[in-house]
């Protein structure tokens, strides 16, 4: 009997589960698809005008900071005439096209908003236990509905819920203070004094933005030194020890600054309101999801999977392997390991990680370990594994944009198998843009 599928969310990691869902109609229903905006693509939706509702943190001028050859679902690949690091108005085409061509749409209920997620044990025929999900949503007329479905996959992402920091005294600061989640353009925020919070991906490519009109922007941190060059109005400080009574900012190093604009890229919380944490003996926290099974699933309700949880990955190719497990878990093929000996290894994971001295909010960050892990998800469920070639294209970018952020977006990058890439010779570039035209 096929089984029945929930998926919430019709982000990028939502798209990707019912796509393979759908190749699979001798195991699996058509997919019911929770969307509770108007539209597919999640985050990479931009919203212009910010306000209470907003999902999107997009900002006006972003561009990816991996290229399209390193970013794209390994079966789907982006429109090859497009530069390396595009728009996010341009990914948002690619889902859309990513969507169109599996035919997802039908099976997507817009503006319907999962409330609550819920177990059910259930005793079958052969006196063996089964859990299925009642699902409870809510359309845009109020209208509520409840279903049962065999499993429920949650992709409703993790970049909606800002991280507002506790910074002492923060309430004498006499400028605005405003998440990056708020951001839309820099030039609201000409001849201004910016305090820029954070030197992570957003926090440098916001300041290298803000360089453009600001009158001085201070990015603070707690990292290393950046290795690179700053535009002159661009300061490096260090982090902030605390608003003072008469609202300049005061920095651990001693600074002090009077700033009219405080912008914190500190971030976001996680955030699953329709799942109770308790009944799947998870850590449902804002901060961590958690300790499950690869990552993905709670020992003791191996039918439900949190896709796209871990940060500093690749996010389609990762989603991608994430989803195929998951579905080989549900189809039988791959056989999972007890509910007590799945809860040893997240807690000898987790223990691990903490040994390190990794601190909560970091855990789920994997960088160097997405490999991996990816990889480890492709032998167990026998699919293809993130090729060579990728894995080398995305660590040759990394290093290009620690060294030279403000240079790096300019190159263009082709794949040429499997283990090889190449970077596009200028004159190449400009025939393929003669040819376009």
């Amino acid at each position: 009997m096929a089984l029945r599928v929930a998926v919430v969310g019709a982000g990028a990691a939502g798209l990707c589960a019912a796509r393979h869902i759908l190749s699979k109609p001798g195991s699996f229903s058509p997919p019911v698809v929770f969307e509770s905006g108007p539209s597919v693509g999640g985050t990479w939706i931009y919203e212009d005008q910010h306000g209470p509702s907003t999902h999107s943190s997009m900002y006006h001028n972003l561009r990816t900071n991996l290229p399209k050859e390193v970013m794209m679902f390994p079966d789907f690949p982006f429109d090859p005439d497009l530069d390396s690091f595009i728009s996010h108005r341009e990914v948002l085409v690619y889902l859309q096209k990513y969507c169109k061509n599996f035919s997802i749409g039908p099976n997507i209920r817009f503006n319907t908003a999962v409330e609550c997620v819920r177990p059910v044990v259930m005793e079958t025929a052969d006196r063996k236990s089964k859990t299925e999900w009642e699902v409870t949503s809510s359309d845009g007329a109020g209208s509520k509905r409840t279903e049962r479905f065999d499993s429920v996959f949650v992709c409703s992402g993790h970049y909606s819920d800002p991280h507002i920091p506790d910074i002492s005294g923060l309430q004498h600061f006499r400028g605005e203070v405003l998440h990056s989640h708020s951001y839309r353009r820099p030039e609201a925020f000409s001849g201004q004094t910016v305090v820029v919070l954070g030197a992570r991906a957003s926090g440098i490519d916001i300041s290298m933005e803000l360089s453009t009109v600001a009158h001085k922007v201070f990015l603070s941190h707690r990292a290393p030194p950046l290795s690179f060059p700053l535009p002159s109005n661009v300061s490096e400080t260090d982090s902030i020890q605390r608003v003072q009574d008469d609202g300049t900012v005061l920095f651990q190093g001693g600074t002090v600054v009077r700033a009219d604009v405080l912008l914190l890229c500190t971030g976001y919380h996680f955030s699953f309101s329709f799942v109770s944490g308790s009944v799947l003996d998870v850590r449902l926290e804002s901060d961590f999801v958690g300790p499950l099974y690869r990552l993905l699933l709670p020992p003791t309700s191996p039918s439900i999977y949190f896709i796209g949880l871990c940060q500093q990955i690749c996010p389609f190719p990762h989603f991608h392997c994430q989803v195929q497990y998951c579905l080989a878990v549900l189809e039988g093929a791959v056989s999972l390991p007890s509910a007590q000996q799945m809860a040893l290894e997240c807690s000898s994971w987790l223990d691990d990680r903490l040994r390190r001295g990794v601190q909560q909010r970091h855990l789920l960050r994997l960088d160097q370990e997405q490999w991996d892990y990816c990889s480890a998800l492709a032998r167990d469920a026998n699919f293809s594994p993130i090729c060579a070639a990728v894995r080398s294209l995305y660590e040759h970018v990394w290093n290009q944009r620690r060294q030279c952020p403000l240079q790096y977006r300019r190159h263009n990058y082709r794949l040429l198998s499997d283990t090889q890439w190449e970077t596009v010779p200028p004159a190449v570039q400009e025939a393929q843009l003669q040819a376009a035209e």
